[in-house]
């Protein structure tokens, strides 16, 4: 897909105090995208023959129609990549999600919809109340079927191989299209379960609306559980026994949206005095049974949740501030990125209360937390997330660190540390080795933005220090995604 013809790059004069500690980021938002389909050739290292499966990842992509280029990291169109692995070779496909708003605006030519970040004059809001989803932030198959999501919107259903878009996906007619999604469901792999929720942002009545929907593909309910106020909620976590919804008060004013023609990144206001808290809910009815003030910090993603002796277990990376106005104006971005850690709560499930807390010192801006998937919903030790190494330094930034923490050893993480001019995006996914329960690889994008190239690199998921076991050259680069998920067969 073409780009608009204005150049992005950049003058570091432009970031704050002059500084650019991400030169040359400006080219991945820049990239005429090319949709491919091939084995890679060229592999350094070696792939690990226990790799059975596909690995997928959604992201924006096309950061501009029509001459208008977008202002915000989240307006770029989805587009899924895949890494189908087998036999220790490695097959990449990779294509745009046709999403209603791309077929409208490849159709026109132009830009039709406001974007997150992005409004225009004549644009247009999804029956007037909300965003056109571009469908760009995570992929996940469930019970066979391969669904890429947005955020407040349905899914779309994509081909497991080939990532041809079949339409969208509405759960056998049980949800609609004014029905709201987040673009992070939990699942529960050994009950065949998913869980997704999505919020309405009425000023006077704000709610979550939670979906269970059990193995054989039925919505077994659908609950709406009011909310104190209409705050913006990205990510959520499921136990045995209870949902639980990080709550901070990064509220959404939807009437700036709908009447007074604003993004959504206008209308959001940070008022930490209202205080962040946990909204429990019970897993089997969806009723709310607590919630639990956690002082003033926000979380945008959240870990793992268990529970043990009577009390639930809940890990989340926490942040000083919000993120998302850090994610514009592309491509000068993370001018002042937030510092966070991942933190742990040990909750009392009768008294509903705190009864201790720990944390990992891993303060670079952590964010896209992955761990060992046959791990969800049980006691864990180990994470992985991308960190920003200059944070807390004025200046365009970007994720240049992959780091392995350890709830075992709440210091000295395993990081590794990009080289200079080389950016990642995507979480770093965990592939298990299905022969060995302590084993396993994770997976990153690399972006090097010197030679504007692009590969994944396959890291031992327990020493990420030590480098790359494996390089992944692409044959055309690709912008920098989200998040990803894996699905191994056999």
């Amino acid at each position: 897909m073409t780009q608009p013809t204005a150049t992005l790059e950049q003058d570091p004069a432009r970031n704050a105090h002059g500084q650019d500690h991400a030169p040359l980021l400006e080219r991945a938002f820049a990239l005429d995208v090319v949709e491919a389909a091939y084995e890679i050739a060229g592999v350094r290292g070696e792939i690990p023959a226990y790799l059975n499966g596909s690995y997928y990842l959604n992201g924006p992509s096309a950061f501009g129609r029509g001459g208008l280029a977008y202002r915000h990291w989240l307006d770029g169109d989805g587009m899924v990549s895949a890494l189908h692995f087998a036999g220790g070779k490695a097959r990449f496909v990779n294509r745009f999600v046709r999403s209603a708003k791309f077929v409208a605006e490849q159709e026109a030519g132009r830009s039709l919809y406001r974007a997150f970040g992005t409004a225009f004059e004549g644009d247009r809001l999804k029956r007037g109340i909300g965003l056109e989803s571009p469908v760009n932030v995570s992929v996940f198959t469930w019970r066979g079927t391969l669904l890429a999501f947005g955020e407040q919107g349905l899914p779309w259903e994509l081909d497991p191989e080939t990532l041809e878009t079949r339409g969208e996906h509405t759960f056998g007619g049980r949800l609609n299209a004014v029905s709201p999604l987040s673009a992070h469901p939990c699942f529960d792999r050994e009950r065949g379960e998913m869980f997704n929720f999505g919020i309405s942002f009425a000023a006077r009545q704000p709610c979550l609306h939670l979906y269970r929907f059990a193995a054989d593909g039925e919505l077994a309910w659908r609950r709406r559980l009011a909310l104190p106020y209409p705050c913006s909620v990205h990510d959520f976590i499921v136990s045995p026994r209870y949902v639980a919804f990080y709550l901070s008060p990064y509220l959404l004013d939807v009437e700036a949206v709908m009447r007074g023609g604003k993004t959504i990144m206008e209308a959001l206001s940070w008022e930490p005095e209202r205080g962040s808290r946990l909204l429990v809910a019970s897993r089997e009815t969806g009723e709310e049974v607590a919630s639990v003030p956690l002082g003033r910090r926000f979380c945008l993603h959240l870990v793992n949740a268990f529970e043990e002796d009577g009390r639930l277990v809940v890990d989340v990376v926490e942040l000083d501030r919000p993120i998302y106005d850090q994610y514009q104006v592309i491509p000068d971005l993370f001018l002042d990125a937030p510092r966070g850690r991942p933190r742990r709560r040990v909750i009392d499930a009768e008294r509903w209360e705190v009864v201790s807390e720990d944390e990992i010192d891993y303060s670079a801006a952590p964010d896209f937390p992955a761990i060992d998937p046959r791990r969800a919903l049980k006691p864990y030790d180990d994470l992985w997330l991308l960190g920003i190494s200059k944070t807390g330094t004025p200046g365009r930034k970007f994720f240049d660190q992959i780091a392995h923490v350890s709830w075992r050893r709440p210091s000295g993480p395993d990081v590794y540390q990009a080289a200079p001019r080389h950016y990642f995006g995507g979480e770093p996914v965990f592939l298990g080795d299905p022969g060995d329960a302590g084993a396993g690889v994770v997976i990153c994008q690399d972006f090097d933005a010197e030679a504007v190239a692009s590969s994944f690199l396959v890291f031992d998921a327990y020493d990420v220090a030590a480098g790359p076991v494996a390089t992944l050259p692409l044959v055309h680069p690709l912008p920098l995604c989200f998040h990803a998920s894996w699905e191994p067969r056999g």
